[in-house]
């Protein structure tokens, strides 16, 4: 009889304390899913109405469940009687260690989160970074995938992007096409100047403003060197610096000015004998007389 009343008293504590505990704690779980499911909803809906970066959205609504998912295991955790100061202490002393042994993803984590939100630069730019050049693939949290014109994928750490020189190409609607050419001196800079304006002005794909440009840029020992400057539609940038430099050198051939190129004369003299000398100076001295 004894065996069974402890059985008994056994399970009536079990009901009344650790039953009630896991019951409670079962709830609190199915609440806590409930309420992460429709959080993640209520934000997945703000940033589709709001038409935030989509690479910016995607972090927004992991932090959130991130968050939500740790204080669901908080509350879980202290409705089975735990204490949760002890479990805090112990969670903070392992993300410091997993933040000193992941110093430098974590660096490229926090600069993922700054270009998401700064955007310098957005998928399909035309970027150069730290002297890599190519069109923005991805931006992930983590690095930025570059695709180069030799279609080569690069994943550049987004803590070596912000740290590097950023050129974005693609910002403006425009850009400007320089190229630079050398004439002789034996050539009319009037008259080159104008040629070169009618020939850049009629090129297809530029634009009347800003103006474009001719000018004599520097003075070098054997030769001017002219600037040719013409502004275009960023999409149609490489296609109109190469028709600038084809058209430019078919113009200069047409018109007859010759390419200059670095030329040495070398004047040899031959050294006279003194024999000869001598009979130079008999000669004249025979004629005075």
């Amino acid at each position: 009889m004894k065996f069974w009343e402890t059985i008994k008293s056994m399970a009536v504590y079990f009901a009344e304390h650790t039953g009630i505990a896991l019951v409670r704690t079962a709830a609190l779980l199915i609440l806590g899913l409930i309420v992460v499911c429709v959080v993640q909803t209520i934000a997945r809906s703000s940033a589709y109405k709001s038409k935030l970066d989509k690479s910016a959205s995607t972090f927004i609504i992991s932090l959130i469940t991130v968050v939500l998912y740790i204080a669901l295991a908080a509350v879980l955790v202290s409705s089975l009687g735990f204490s949760t100061a002890s479990i805090i202490a112990g969670f903070s002393a392992v993300a410091l260690a997993v933040a000193l042994a992941l110093k430098d993803s974590l660096a490229s984590l926090a600069n993922g989160v700054i270009l998401i939100f700064t955007k310098p630069f957005k998928k399909g730019d035309y970027v150069e970074i730290g002297g890599l050049d190519g069109l923005v693939q991805d931006i992930r949290l983590f690095n930025t995938r570059i695709l180069t014109y030799s279609n080569e994928v690069i994943l550049v750490p987004n803590s070596e992007v912000l740290g590097s020189k950023l050129i974005n190409y693609t910002a403006m609607p425009l850009r400007r096409v320089v190229f630079d050419f050398p004439v002789p001196y034996t050539a009319d800079p009037e008259k080159i100047k104008a040629l070169v304006m009618k020939t850049i002005t009629s090129i297809p794909n530029t634009v009347p403003t800003p103006e474009p440009a001719v000018y004599i840029l520097e003075y070098k020992e054997s030769t001017l060197t002219f600037s040719a400057r013409v502004w275009t539609p960023n999409d149609y940038y490489w296609d109109t610096y190469f028709a600038v430099r084809d058209e430019i050198i078919k113009t200069m051939r047409a018109e007859g000015v010759e390419n200059p190129y670095q030329r040495l004369d070398v004047v040899v003299r031959t050294p006279s004998s003194p024999q000869s000398e001598a009979g130079e100076n008999a000669g004249g001295k025979g004629e005075s007389a």
